[in-house]
């Protein structure tokens, strides 16, 4: 005799918030390691403060609105990228739907990038990290200068 499975249906949300509630970082297999590991990249916090309009204002903030930035925009902005990298950078973001890239068929071409919804509220997490960066730099380098002089070198204890 056969043995009947009960069949459940979920709408679609409930299966986004199913899927949302496995999701988890500690967990070598979990795909959100791979994502955190992809934006938590210098290159990757720098391009979406960029485009996000986290760039120097005449009185020194970072206040702008996100707007579409040309390729070379980009590479005048982010001090010491290198061509690879920064290419590498927009494509993973635009991957993984966080930047959007428009081409407009102009001599010569005419490529743009912009961030996406989902880059905005990304972007929105990122700046608060430029932002308390830049703010505790003086703090970070006196605690690095204590503790290479010895101060900081005590045991840690598992």
């Amino acid at each position: 005799m056969a043995r009947e499975r009960a069949v459940t249906t979920m709408t679609a949300a409930q299966r986004r918030a199913r899927a949302r509630t496995e999701y988890e970082a500690f967990l070598a297999a979990c795909p959100s390691r791979d994502l955190l590991n992809r934006i938590s990249g210098k290159w990757v916090a720098l391009t979406l403060s960029a485009l996000g309009g986290g760039l120097p204002g005449p009185e020194g903030g970072c206040g702008g609105e996100p707007r579409p930035m040309r390729y070379s925009e980009l590479a005048r902005t982010l001090a010491g990228v290198s061509q690879k990298m920064l290419t590498q950078t927009l494509r993973s973001l635009e991957r993984d739907g966080l930047v959007s890239r428009t081409v407009v068929p102009t001599v010569p071409v005419t490529v743009t990038y912009e961030l996406t919804e989902q880059g905005v509220s990304l972007y929105r997490v990122v700046r608060g990290l430029k932002t308390w960066a830049e703010t505790h730099m003086d703090e970070v380098i006196a605690h690095r200068a204590r503790y290479d002089a010895g101060v900081g070198t005590g045991t840690d204890a598992d």
